[in-house]
């Protein structure tokens, strides 16, 4: 067996390559795909326990505007990291359907992510709870009233359709990855999260009572 067949996944039950283990690119992208949501949970709950981030910048918001800047930045990087990976992985023609859905998947991502931010807020948006810039009341209006997580739906929507587009059966592949990335974090930080609007709900009681 050759280095390369080692490094190759191949189609079953034929000779097609569908994914190439060897290239750097296909790591970078994997790794920054699982850095970029438990970087912000750590340096969140960070802030959140020590408000290292409300000092640093001079206030609340400010740190949380910080923090969105780079988180943003991150995602452009990752963002970039998959285009490069995609473009070092084989190709195989989806024909229309793989045109046609990458657009969809591309479109309906777009706007289950825009949409989220638009109802949110930066500061909804950039674990501004985590700061203690809490939303009056939960955001029911769409995309919120079609599932539970739309953002992260959206993205993953997005990874997909650009795997489609391009013909990338890797970068399906890595779509399923980023989809397992994010239930991941959603588990670690929606309990917490929770937690924190409980905690204002039980305070808001308190001073009723």
């Amino acid at each position: 067996m050759t280095i390369a067949a080692r490094t190759s996944v191949m189609l079953p039950g034929t000779d097609t390559t569908v994914l190439d283990l060897a290239p750097p690119s296909l790591w970078l992208a994997l790794g920054s795909i699982a850095f970029n949501p438990t970087f912000w949970n750590i340096v969140a709950r960070r802030e959140h326990r020590t408000h290292w981030l409300t000092r640093l910048f001079g206030g609340a918001y400010a740190g949380c505007y910080a923090l969105a800047f780079t988180i943003f930045t991150l995602g452009l990087l990752r963002d970039y990291l998959y285009a490069v990976a995609l473009d070092d992985q084989p190709v195989l023609d989806f024909g229309l359907a793989g045109t046609v859905g990458g657009a969809l998947c591309l479109a309906v991502g777009n706007v289950l992510v825009l949409s989220s931010m638009w109802r949110l807020g930066v500061t909804g948006t950039y674990l501004g709870d985590y700061f203690g810039i809490l939303m009056n009341e939960r955001v029911t209006a769409f995309p919120f009233n079609t599932m539970e997580n739309p953002m992260y739906n959206g993205s993953t929507l997005c990874f997909l359709g650009t795997a489609l587009w391009k013909g990338s059966p890797a970068g399906i592949l890595i779509s399923v990855y980023v989809y397992i990335v994010y239930l991941l974090a959603l588990a670690y930080e929606g309990p917490f999260t929770a937690a924190i609007y409980a905690k204002r709900d039980k305070e808001r009681r308190a001073k009723k009572e």
